[in-house]
């Protein structure tokens, strides 16, 4: 399927508005980081040697570059169509000393892959569900890797698709343009074996599946 890239950066960005980000901002304080990004996490941080740098595509607030920043990697670079979720981003990063180990970019990461540099880690954190078209994101993503990619997206069951689908339709009575998407888990695994890598690990939950992928 494709997509207008102007089209969905526009609906990211009022689908993740200041009131929602700043919700999401306050639950990382309180709580810390959700499932899926501990879940990468566990996948990511045993890993030897240490990423030395990180690209977070889709970053949001930037809670797993700020874990993976505590946790040894040297520099992140988020990206992100909301400018709301990178002022919280960079915000946050300020109150825990990290500000100067983080570049924050706000564009659709598809746009602007070419112009990225390239680095050890590459995240997608519940990003590729917010693509209608999953490839594109994918083969740029494992072009900007040098060595791991980790990245979380639905589980391609029928009760995800069924409380994805009540959710796209609440949206559209709201006039919230932001859609979600389930896609099959082996045309990603597909596109991302194509592209030189081979997963190495992997954790699931009810509704989340989250990977570790290693360059070949």
């Amino acid at each position: 399927m494709s997509c207008s890239c102007s089209s969905v950066k526009t609906a990211a960005a009022r689908h993740f508005d200041e009131s929602r980000i700043q919700k999401e901002l306050e639950s990382y304080r309180s709580a810390g980081p959700g499932p899926t990004t501990l879940g990468l996490l566990s996948q990511i941080l045993p890993q030897e040697p240490m990423p030395e740098t990180a690209l977070d595509i889709g970053s949001g607030i930037g809670a797993i570059s700020l874990e993976l920043l505590e946790a040894g990697v040297k520099q992140t670079i988020c990206v992100d169509m909301s400018p709301a979720a990178l002022a919280a981003n960079a915000e946050e990063a300020r109150q825990r000393g990290l500000g100067d180990r983080i570049e924050r970019v706000e564009a659709d990461f598809v746009a602007i892959a070419p112009m990225l540099p390239l680095v050890d880690l590459v995240v997608l954190d519940r990003v590729v569900c917010c693509y209608p078209s999953y490839a594109p994101l994918l083969e740029h993503a494992t072009g900007r890797s040098r060595r791991l990619l980790a990245l979380s997206y639905p589980r391609d069951r029928w009760w995800v698709k069924c409380a994805m689908g009540i959710e796209n339709a609440w949206r559209g009575i709201r006039g919230d343009d932001f859609r979600s998407f389930v896609h099959r888990a082996s045309a990603i695994a597909e596109v991302l074996q194509r592209g030189g890598f081979t997963r190495s690990r992997e954790l699931s939950t009810f509704a989340w599946q989250m990977e570790l992928y290693t360059r070949r």
